[in-house]
């Protein structure tokens, strides 16, 4: 196993690390920030029928490109491949705050997600090799504090620009914030190429979008906008298990694959990954709900719920910067650690009632962010530990990928469970919120899950 250690001038570390959270940043603060907005939106465009597009076209577009993306910066340099890609950010938010028309939109922000790819997996791989390697789950920490503040401030951002500017806004801000990154990484990220030299694998990268595209229309479509025996779910059911099946083919024969089998040649990844598509799955549905809470059974405005949900938040962002601080290689006790408080917040969570007080409340919400906290960049850092200098481009991105496409199916699989309990109670908002404690229960099993995946972890990456 090689070890990296830092490759830039320390005057210019700061600067790329800047740089690179910037982009990450954007990359999770525009998968949450529009939701506020799309009442003013639809009510603007029209198109309410396809109104969820406007948040789904960019989870998919920037979930599927992420681990080409890594490859692709083996090849051409992670600095240009990242500009590039906050640049193609940058065109599609420039045309969401220009579209007129529901199409318009969509297509906008699909573009938008196709540069959204690179903004979180691109970062995760520099930041590795730009700190020395005991100085990594340091670093991967901050990143986890990015996400946590960027996941539950997207809201609370997009509610404020909303009403002071109007919903194109949360879009055209992106321009600053863009470039501030672009001039940062590009005078600053000074960090040699991997050496890839091969054909980039664009069919297996076509598969595995494919593959992912299909398995998220199936659960965004099931028990909800059809029935799960409906062929709207079966036929992209069937594609996914179809296209799967290919790129696995596909991927032992590829010179060059986007996902090298020998990543799971050890223990270590075959056992991380799950574990890091179920922590995305719990993320995705604590994340979209608890605000749905807070005003259903509080009464709290968008604004306040963003406010309230500060506990969540600010443990998430101190237990991730002071475990990435102090795991140095010892990252097994920290992880069953954080999956059984994951365990004891759903358990929190699932026993809210019509009097809870908001301080019990609160209470809840710091367990469960300190249990995230614990876990989220640790899984990712074990992934990249386990994977050698060549591979760890791969290795990264995998982790980042499944992480997202466990969030999208957290928030499609908690929804269907939300549907499930409110079915026959009517609507409102004391029905939504005697129905999501109920939901979060179903947090409880999973997460003794994800316990079971961190145990039989081994006890270093190599082995």
């Amino acid at each position: 196993m090689t070890t990296e250690v830092a490759t830039a001038t320390p005057s210019r570390v700061v600067p790329a690390t800047a740089g690179l959270l910037i982009g990450m940043l954007l990359s999770v603060l525009d998968q949450t920030v529009v939701a506020i907005a799309l009442p003013d939106i639809a009510a603007d465009l029209g198109g309410l029928d396809a109104i969820g597009w406007v948040v789904t076209s960019y989870v998919l577009a920037s979930t599927t490109t992420g681990a080409l993306y890594g490859r692709m910066s083996d090849r051409f340099g992670r600095r240009e491949v990242f500009v590039t890609a906050v640049a193609v950010f940058i065109a599609g938010s420039i045309l969401c705050g220009m579209a007129w028309t529901m199409p318009q939109l969509v297509a906008a922000r699909t573009l938008q997600g196709v540069g959204a790819g690179a903004l979180f997996a691109l970062p995760t791989i520099a930041l590795s090799e730009l700190y020395p390697r005991h100085l990594r789950g340091r670093v991967q920490g901050l990143t986890g504090g990015v996400f946590a503040l960027a996941s539950v401030g997207g809201p609370l951002a997009g509610g404020a620009i909303t009403d002071t500017a109007g919903w194109r806004w949360i879009f055209y801000v992106n321009l600053p914030l863009g470039l501030l990154s672009i001039a940062l990484v590009w005078f600053a990220l000074r960090l040699p190429r991997s050496g890839g030299h091969g054909r980039l694998d664009v069919a297996g990268s076509a598969l595995l979008a494919g593959s992912m595209v299909s398995l998220l229309l199936a659960a965004e479509g099931g028990g909800r906008a059809h029935a799960w025996t409906s062929g709207a779910v079966l036929w992209p059911a069937g594609a996914f298990a179809l296209l799967s099946a290919a790129f696995v083919w596909w991927e032992r024969r590829a010179a060059d694959p986007v996902l090298p089998p020998r990543l799971f040649a050890g223990p270590a990844l075959r056992v991380a990954l799950p574990a890091t598509a179920l922590l995305g799955a719990l993320l995705g549905g604590s994340i979209v709900y608890l605000p749905t809470y807070l005003q259903s059974a509080y009464g709290m405005s968008a604004t306040q719920a963003g406010l309230a949900l500060n506990p969540y938040v600010i443990t998430f962002m101190v237990v991730s910067s002071l475990a990435g601080s102090r795991v140095a290689g010892r990252y097994k006790p920290f992880l069953i650690a954080g999956s059984a408080i994951v365990v004891a917040g759903f358990a929190l969570l699932s026993r809210l009632g019509p009097g809870t007080p908001y301080a019990l409340f609160a209470v809840a919400l710091g367990v469960l962010g300190a249990g995230f906290g614990l876990l989220m960049q640790n899984l990712v850092v074990v992934a990249q530990n386990a994977a050698s200098a060549a591979d760890l481009a791969a290795a990264t991105s995998a982790a980042v990928s499944v992480r997202g496409l466990g969030m999208s199916l957290g928030v499609a699989v908690f929804g269907i469970l939300l549907a499930g309990q409110v079915d026959g109670m009517g609507k409102g908002a004391e029905v939504t919120a005697a129905a999501i404690p109920g939901v979060l229960a179903w947090g409880v099993p999973a997460a003794v899950v994800l316990v079971a995946l961190t145990t039989v972890l081994p006890r270093s990456a190599g082995r």
